[in-house]
């Protein structure tokens, strides 16, 4: 999970400097190509071809669409955020996930995953700090992205253990190609022979392997210990933003991001330990 949570702020990482040149759609639309080949490649390295069939499910596409709306928010995000800002928004989603699951009906929460969850949403606030003289669009984006990840993580769990892994990412990858050409009607893009091209291709290696590797880290071990490695993240986040662009949170950010990290992880101790939790983290299809 360590190395899968590297590879994901790599990918980001040249997501952004890519960003840099490319439009939120053209750069998610040309790193789409790069991926989906490699999603074919591993259907059939895994030899789940058979499966193929499986992409049409309504739990699928409706997975899809939602992790397309979720890349184009993140992407346009990504462009006017610090990394470990913008990767920290992100992680605040179990919290996101247990509100979900409370409105829903789904889930009934005690006073200290409550209070977990209210510290989480004051983290949120203080890397975003919506102030009228501060409002940062680009950051409100990021928590709708965040917001549209826990949605996808409830759904993932109604997609049957018949589909698998690689099945769900590659029509996933699919729909959010798709969905940059669309945004990418209304904007101008740019000449595709040059560098950056290059970032998108390894960006798109980077997120596939780092998806394999989140698979088998989940079938290798608990999943509900495992699951709070993705909170490494924000650190390689941190580490990588400041060595390439010199960013680093401010005090107010960092108190946030470690918030939201504390908030988190205790949310999803408190799902591991409790038996009647419909929250408990189950192996099976990796968002």
């Amino acid at each position: 999970m360590l190395m899968a949570m590297s590879l994901f702020v790599g990918s980001d990482t040249l997501m952004k400097l890519a960003r840099e040149i490319y439009p939120a759609g053209q750069a998610l639309a040309v790193r789409a190509i790069f991926a989906i080949t490699a999603g074919i490649v591993l259907v059939f390295l895994f030899r789940e071809g058979r499966h193929l069939g499986k992409l049409l499910k309504p739990y699928v596409l409706l997975r899809g669409v939602i992790e397309g709306t979720v890349a184009l928010t993140f992407m346009w995000s990504l462009g006017k955020l610090p990394l470990a800002n913008i990767t920290a928004i992100l992680m605040a989603s179990p919290i996101i996930i247990v509100v979900m699951a409370v409105l829903l009906g789904i889930e009934s929460v005690g006073w200290r995953r409550s209070l977990a969850v209210v510290v989480g949403f004051l983290g949120v606030l203080l890397v975003i700090r919506p102030a009228p003289e501060n409002f940062d669009i680009p950051a409100i984006v990021a928590l709708i992205s965040a917001i549209l990840v826990g949605a996808r993580d409830l759904l993932t769990r109604k997609i049957g253990s018949d589909i698998p892994a690689t099945v769900v990412t590659l029509s996933t990858t699919v729909i959010v190609g798709a969905s940059s050409l669309g945004l990418g009607l209304f904007e101008t893009w740019q000449p595709a022979w040059r560098l950056e091209t290059l970032y998108l291709a390894a960006a798109a290696v980077l997120v596939t392997i780092g998806s394999v590797l989140t698979v088998i880290a989940f079938r290798s071990g608990d999943i509900g210990v495992i699951s709070g490695y993705r909170y490494s993240v924000v650190v390689f986040a941190v580490l990588v933003g400041y060595l390439v662009w010199g960013d680093m949170p401010d005090a107010w950010a960092m108190a946030g991001i470690a918030l939201i990290v504390a908030s988190g992880l205790y949310t999803l101790h408190r799902q591991r330990v409790r038996p009647d939790s419909k929250l408990q983290i189950e192996s099976g299809p990796t968002p």
